[in-house]
């Protein structure tokens, strides 16, 4: 079933339309050196962030971001979390391929996917996300922009929010001219408005951050929904899987690692509420359990354990 809203002009076009007015003052942005793409199979290439925050020494580059080519046009997934670096992903494109991009896919409204898309306003794509991508870019887009400018400074120049024009409920079909992508809009998960994309022609299918690799998953929706989604996606039969954060091993097995931090996390969580213990108690309390390798534990645990006690409390 394909479910989809396209936009007319609305709301969403005066930020299109300031993306290009920043984009045309944006020659101060920083290049990102030596970014690199990978092509693990034909027509699909990934550029892998780095596995870490957000800063003005990576430049926002941190999260997987690629393209898919097909014999008509090409669609990004993802475009990165600045200006700087969607005008990079735009750049190594343009060295690879001269046809348009008719789609820009976000997988969801964190600033590291979606804060590239200006950098392709020019070439007057459909940019298609989730049936609530507009509602959470919409309510938590000038906070987004607020930190960025504040943490980042000149670096984040040229970024804007640039909302979707075209919008899937369920599934959605993209035809790029003999080559099909199959978007699937997901129940709250890792937020409440991720989409996966797969393309059906390589098999190879973007996440988005359904699936963290290194990086410790973050809790930014619902708990429940996440083991939910994860196990849905066990079933999906892929070549290969491409996470919103480190590289995928073998398909579904690279879901496993997240799925066992998640599920301790509940177990965890579950026990202090049912010991008694306040929020503050089960912070100073919990670990993340069986897997030391994670990183950025410091900077998203404790994130996720007052997520996930917020969610539990109240169901115990």
């Amino acid at each position: 079933m394909n479910a989809t809203r396209r936009f007319p002009p609305g709301p969403g076009w005066p930020l299109v339309l300031l993306a290009i007015a920043w984009a045309a003052r944006a020659l101060a942005a920083p290049d990102i050196a030596g970014f690199a793409l990978e092509n693990p199979a034909p027509g699909v290439y990934v550029h892998y962030g780095a596995v870490a925050e957000m800063s003005r020494a990576n430049a926002g580059d941190v999260a997987n971001v690629g393209f898919v080519i097909g014999s008509r046009c090409v669609a990004v997934i993802d475009t990165g979390g600045t200006y700087a670096v969607g005008r990079a992903l735009r750049d190594a494109l343009r060295k690879v391929t001269a046809l348009p991009v008719c789609y820009v896919v976000n997988t969801h409204a964190h600033p590291d996917h979606v804060f590239g898309n200006a950098a392709f306003v020019s070439d007057h794509p459909e940019f298609v996300g989730h049936a609530r991508l507009t509602d959470a870019l919409q309510l938590r887009g000038p906070n987004y922009l607020n930190a960025l400018h504040r943490d980042l400074g000149d670096v984040a120049e040229g970024t804007v929010v640039v909302l979707p024009t075209r919008t899937v409920f369920d599934t959605l079909d993209l035809d790029l001219g003999g080559r099909v992508l199959t978007l699937r809009a997901w129940p709250t998960a890792h937020t409440d408005c991720d989409v996966t994309v797969l393309d059906r022609e390589s098999g190879t299918l973007w996440l988005g951050d359904l699936l963290f690799v290194d990086h410790l998953p973050v809790l930014d929706g619902n708990l429940r929904g996440f083991l939910g989604a994860i196990e849905a996606l066990r079933t999906q039969p892929a070549a290969r899987a491409i996470a919103g954060h480190g590289r995928a091993g073998d398909w579904p097995q690279a879901l496993d690692a997240e799925e066992r931090y998640l599920r301790g996390l509940q177990t965890d969580v579950r026990a202090a509420i049912r010991q008694g213990r306040s929020l503050s108690q089960t912070l100073a309390a919990t670990t993340t359990s069986s897997d030391p390798g994670w990183r950025l534990v410091d900077a998203f645990h404790r994130r996720n354990v007052s997520a996930a006690y917020a969610e539990l409390e109240w169901n115990e």
